[in-house]
């Protein structure tokens, strides 16, 4: 299913193979949380904006429009029309985001709705049997991603337990896979590693899953309040005890700068939601940093967002247009700024690609994060 194509260095470069395309590593996965990228942009705007994979939240659809109408209705790719790969994650996150409403047990985690307060309860097969119902191209396993900072012994004890989670969310699938009226019969699963800042924990449970033979394997609970500093550091402890022959996603990370960091120590996949978010509040990702469109600055700018950008946005539309749709509330501003930064972001994976393939990672990463720095 994975190839390495070539290295440079850690970087890697490969090909994914699923039963909905070939994806291209590395790569930034788009997310959208209900089956949609927030800010108006359609699966054909995704076409367009070099979209490899987009990333939907399987507590979220679980909630609305249900898991079951998304089967009844042939998957969640014949409703959203999309036929690239999808990635679910597993409503882990949500155990750790919406502490406040949840209750977790061995079984599985208790949860009141956000929405009506109404009680659910997802353990791992429940996780897998909602991810099947959805027929995505790959499902996380359920986990708990703890918060930082996190005490040893409950930090150990957590991922223990998330281990345990593991073995049943495999066993599940596999049964979930053979069954007649499953969609997608080839829906692959990820596990994910735990362990927050503490270095041995991490190791140890990279070796215990990597013998599990999965089909990925994702380094979650970072960004949850560790440095920067601290996240580089767990990636280049934990990365290289992970298998090199399957691909390394780094859950919910992150920004340019990050991801370019973390190519360089060997991950594949990334996902965050700061493109879309980002742009629905006016700031635009480009080649010389980010801009704040809301500026005054930009009133009478009848530039291009980025001159070097090749999106549907900067091939037509000005600053200062994008300002004023932003400044009347115009639904039509946010969504040049979710396009343009869903473009950047997939189109900087195609150049580091690009860069790994001709051993230039390191030049092509300093000169990329020199722009950000040195602005207009």
């Amino acid at each position: 299913m994975y190839r390495l194509l070539c290295k440079d260095g850690s970087a890697k470069r490969g090909e994914f193979t699923t039963v909905h395309g070939v994806i291209q590593t590395p790569v930034f996965m788009n997310v959208g949380t209900a089956a949609a990228i927030k800010g108006a942009v359609s699966t054909e705007d995704l076409e367009s904006l070099k979209t490899q994979v987009e990333l939907s939240n399987t507590y979220h659809l679980h909630l609305r429009p249900g898991d079951e109408v998304i089967k009844k209705l042939g998957g969640i790719h014949k409703f959203m029309v999309w036929d690239k790969p999808v990635v679910t994650d597993s409503g882990g996150f949500q155990v750790f985001s919406l502490a406040k409403l949840r209750k977790i047990k061995e079984e599985g985690v208790k949860f009141s709705s956000h929405i009506d307060g109404r009680k659910i309860f997802m353990g791992p097969e429940e996780s897998m049997q909602i991810q099947s119902n959805i027929a995505s191209t790959i499902a996380m396993a359920f986990d708990e991603c703890p918060g930082l900072p996190c005490e040893r012994k409950y930090m150990e004890q957590s991922v223990a337990r998330t281990e345990r989670w593991l073995l049943r969310c495999k066993n599940e699938l596999n049964r979930l896979n053979s069954l007649p009226d499953t969609i997608n019969k080839n829906q692959l699963l990820f596990g994910i590693n735990q362990g927050g800042v503490y270095k041995d924990i991490r190791i140890e449970n990279a070796k215990r899953i990597s013998d599990m033979d999965l089909a990925g394997y994702a380094v979650g609970g970072l960004a949850v309040g560790e440095t920067h500093e601290e996240m580089y550091q767990t990636l280049e402890t934990v990365v290289p005890y992970l298998p090199e022959n399957k691909p390394t996603y780094l859950m919910g990370v992150g920004t340019p700068e990050n991801i370019l960091e973390s190519v360089e120590r060997g991950v594949d996949f990334f996902d965050c939601v700061y493109p879309s978010r980002n742009g629905r509040h006016g700031h635009a990702y480009t080649n010389h940093g980010k801009m704040n469109l809301n500026n005054a600055k930009y009133e009478l700018d009848d530039r291009p967002l980025d001159a070097t950008c090749d999106c549907p946005v900067c091939k037509r539309y000005s600053r200062a247009y994008i300002r004023h749709l932003l400044k009347a509330g115009e639904m039509l501003g946010m969504r040049f700024l979710v396009m343009h930064n869903l473009y950047f972001y997939n189109n900087m994976m195609e150049e580091i690609r690009n860069a790994i393939e001709k051993g230039e990672f390191q030049s092509y990463k300093k000169a990329k994060l020199d722009g950000f720095k040195a602005g207009e």
